[in-house]
C-alpha cells in the first residue's frame, strides 16, 4: 500500500489495520532509512494538525521538538517504527478519532431568571443566551456522553448569605457576619480555615430554582451530577467540592466511556464552569470551552480563565467548529500537545 503525503487522510485510516499504519509509517519516512527524524516528524504533524478546511495549523519549532522527544524514548533523535507504534496507537489514533464528552453546566432557572440571575452581577450576561447554541449542538453532534450538572443545595447550605450567622467565622476573615454583603467573601473557622464567597440563596433541592431551564434540551440516557449538597461545603466544579474533600461520579464515568474531550458549556462561565475547566485540565482531559454556549459572572475573571485554559493546552472555541473536531476534520495541534505531555507524564 502505497500512500503520499500529500493525499495523506488521518480521518478513513483504519486504526486496527497495521498495514495503514505501516503505509503511513512508509509515506513520512522520506529516506527509507526504517524510522523518522525530526523533519520526517514536522512533515507528519504538518498533514496531522489541519482544520476542516484542509489548512494546515502551524506548529512552532519548540513545541515540534518537544513533541518529538516524547516519543523518540530511547533519546537517538529518531523515531522508530516500534516507537512510532506508540505514538500511533496513543497518539495519532486519539487525535483524529477522539471520543467526546459535553458537559452542560448548571443552566438552571435560578441563575437564568431566578435568585441569582447572572443578568444581575457585573458582566450583565443573559443566561438565557446558552440555550439554542447549546440545543444545536445536541441535536446535530454525536457525543459519546452527554452529562448535565445540578447545583442542588440544602437550604442551610454555607454559601448563602441568609445563614451566615449559622456557622462561626475564623478571626482572620476580613469581614464580620453583620457587614457582610453578597458576593463577599468571608473565611469560616475551620481546620484549615475556610474561605467562601457569599451568594443569594439559591438552587435549593427540589424547588423550581434548582431545576433545568425548560427550554434546555435533555437527552435520553444522559448522565446528571448533583453538586454542592453538602451543607458544610460549597462545590463548583463537577468533578470535586471546592475543599477536595469528596469526587463525584463524574471521572469514573468518563475513564468508564475512554473519554477522551470534554466540551464545557453553561453558566456560569467564571465559577462552575472555570472550576470544571480546571479540574478536566488537571485529570488530563483534552479541554475545551465553547465560547458562545458560556455566560458568566465577572468579565475580568472570564478572561482569565479563559487564558488558563489555554495557557494549559486547551482550547475555546465557537460551537460551529464542534462537529469537525469531534468528526476528526479540525485537529488542533494546542489539543495533541496537551495529549503528548500527558503520555509523557504517565509514563513517568
Amino acid at each position: 500500500m502505497s500512500v503520499s503525503t500529500r493525499s495523506i487522510d488521518f480521518v478513513n485510516f483504519n486504526f486496527t489495520n497495521e498495514s495503514t499504519m505501516d503505509a503511513c509509517f512508509g509515506a513520512f519516512d522520506k529516506d527509507c532509512d526504517g524510522k523518522l527524524n525530526l523533519e520526517e516528524f514536522r512533515t507528519l504533524c504538518g498533514a496531522l494538525f489541519r482544520n476542516g478546511k484542509g489548512e494546515t495549523y502551524n506548529v512552532d519549532d519548540g513545541t515540534l521538538t518537544e513533541i518529538f522527544k516524547i516519543f523518540d524514548t530511547n533519546d537517538d533523535d529518531h523515531i522508530d517504527r516500534d516507537e512510532f507504534v506508540f505514538c500511533w496507537h496513543h497518539w495519532i489514533k486519539v487525535i483524529v478519532k477522539p471520543v467526546s464528552a459535553i458537559l452542560v453546566i448548571d443552566v438552571q432557572n435560578d441563575f437564568i431568571s431566578g435568585s441569582l440571575n447572572i443578568s444581575n452581577c457585573p458582566a450583565k450576561h443573559n443566561g438565557e443566551d446558552v440555550i439554542q447554541p447549546i440545543n444545536n449542538l445536541l441535536e446535530t453532534v454525536d457525543f459519546e456522553t452527554v452529562v448535565y450538572s445540578y447545583d442542588w443545595h440544602p437550604i442551610d447550605h454555607v454559601s448563602f448569605i441568609d445563614n451566615i450567622f449559622l456557622r462561626k467565622l475564623h478571626e482572620s476573615s476580613p469581614i464580620k457576619a453583620e457587614d457582610a454583603k453578597v458576593y463577599d467573601t468571608v473565611i469560616f473557622d475551620r481546620d484549615p480555615p475556610m474561605p467562601q464567597k457569599l451568594w443569594p440563596k439559591h438552587c435549593v433541592q427540589n424547588t423550581w430554582g434548582s431545576d433545568l431551564h425548560k427550554d434546555l434540551k435533555v437527552v435520553e440516557n444522559a448522565t446528571k451530577i448533583y453538586k454542592g449538597t453538602n451543607p458544610d461545603v460549597d462545590s463548583y466544579s463537577l468533578f470535586w467540592d471546592n475543599q477536595k474533600l469528596a469526587a463525584t461520579k463524574l471521572d469514573p464515568l468518563l475513564k468508564q466511556k475512554h473519554i477522551t474531550d470534554l466540551y464545557l458549556c453553561g453558566v456560569a462561565y467564571d465559577v462552575c464552569v472555570a472550576y470544571s475547566a480546571n479540574d478536566a485540565l488537571s485529570a488530563g482531559y483534552r479541554t475545551i470551552i465553547l465560547e458562545d454556549c458560556c455566560r458568566g459572572v465577572d468579565l475580568l475573571d472570564i478572561e482569565k480563565i479563559k487564558n488558563y485554559v489555554k495557557e494549559n493546552h486547551g482550547v475555546v472555541v465557537h460551537s460551529s467548529q464542534v462537529k469537525d473536531m469531534i468528526d476528526g476534520n479540525d485537529r488542533k495541534p494546542e489539543l495533541g500537545y496537551k495529549l503528548a505531555l500527558e503520555l509523557k507524564h504517565n509514563r513517568q
